[in-house]
């Protein structure tokens, strides 16, 4: 199914003025195109249009003329081309549930939520698919990639991959956001870009648990390698192109989060290995670690699956049955020894 494109005349909503989704409003104003963006909070549409800055999630970053806040949902969906969705995975349905009647039929949809649904453990794809019907595949594709919001809305350069069923609605999304410094690449494997960009945080969860009791390279090399193994494990298991896991979505965006320093979910883990309680953590973060609930998910995906995501379940237990991450460490090196393509 082709898409017309008509870049002088598409309207454009972002869903979602989290960091994430205030720079990709910043990055598409920018381009020129005029962006209506949903606010859920009256604060930020009020910091926004009087200093045109979002201080809640991206301060100090100035937002172009051409974005226009709004705590109207109806008004943020109604007539668009294209609508991108970044609001937290865990509230995809509710907002999509309240805002489904006012999406046009032939709208496109691009996601950038990185989690697994915790009732469910469906990937967003399945949760848009579910609420809008199963007609959007052919105008749905899912971003993801190693892309700190802080640092595009700085222009330093970034790539990402953009997966959709559909190649010329890919194609639409990487001409919409490409530039000379964001660059997108197309891919018709939705299931393993969303695999990917949900499991890396809990893996990063684990890298950041290393990093904050001093285990040093060694084991954080092998965490981020190990944890690879298991992403792309179970993304075989729900027909995912293991090629998806070595590309951008995969390694790339993997090694960014458990490396970075404004990575949310390494935070968390780093935090967890010095001493603190979860509860404490989460309490004061401003904005949301995906990787916490992602891990139930994917623990109950490997049961389901049959299949062995030992960090996986490690980082789970860690967060949710008050396992000491000495304990957890100390049970994932001394496994039933195996083959290592096993």
């Amino acid at each position: 199914m082709d898409i017309m494109y008509n870049e002088n005349e598409f309207k454009i909503s972002v869903i979602g003025a989290g960091s994430w989704g205030t720079t990709i409003a910043k990055h598409l104003a920018e381009k020129g195109f005029d962006i209506t963006l949903w606010v859920k909070g009256e604060n930020v549409r009020e910091s926004i249009l009087r200093t045109r800055e979002n201080n809640l999630y991206l301060p100090k970053i100035k937002l172009p003329d051409n974005i226009h806040p709004t705590n109207l949902l109806w008004e943020a969906l109604t007539g668009r081309d294209l609508i991108i969705f970044s609001v937290p995975s865990q509230y995809v349905r509710e907002v999509l549930k309240d805002g489904s009647r006012f999406i046009r039929d032939d709208s496109l949809i691009i996601n950038t939520a990185k989690g697994i649904e915790l009732t469910t453990h469906k990937l967003m794809h399945e949760v848009f698919e579910e609420v809008l019907s199963q007609d959007i595949r052919e105008r749905y594709a899912s971003l993801s990639g190693p892309s700190f919001a802080l640092e595009v809305a700085k222009h330093k350069p970034t790539a990402v991959s953009i997966g959709s069923k559909n190649l010329n609605t890919g194609k639409i999304g990487q001409k919409v956001f490409s530039n000379e410094y964001f660059r997108a690449y197309v891919t018709e494997d939705v299931v393993g870009v969303e695999i990917g960009g949900s499991l890396k945080n809990v893996i990063a969860i684990a890298a950041g648990i290393a990093d904050g009791i001093g285990l040093g390279y060694n084991s954080k090399s092998a965490l981020i390698t190990r944890g690879l193994a298991e992403i792309t494990r179970l993304g075989l298991k729900m027909k995912a192109n293991p090629m998806t896991f070595l590309g951008l979505s995969g390694v790339g965006d993997l090694v960014l989060t458990c490396t970075g320093e404004l990575s949310r979910n390494r935070e968390v883990g780093v935090r967890i290995g010095k001493g603190e309680r979860l509860e404490d953590i989460l309490s004061n973060m401003r904005m949301i670690a995906e990787g916490v609930k992602t891990s139930l998910a994917a623990k109950e995906l490997a049961h389901r699956h049959d299949i062995d995501m030992p960090i996986a379940e490690q980082v789970s237990l860690v967060l949710y049955e008050n396992k000491s991450p000495e304990n957890a460490i100390f049970e994932l090196m001394t496994r039933q020894l195996k083959h290592e393509v096993e």
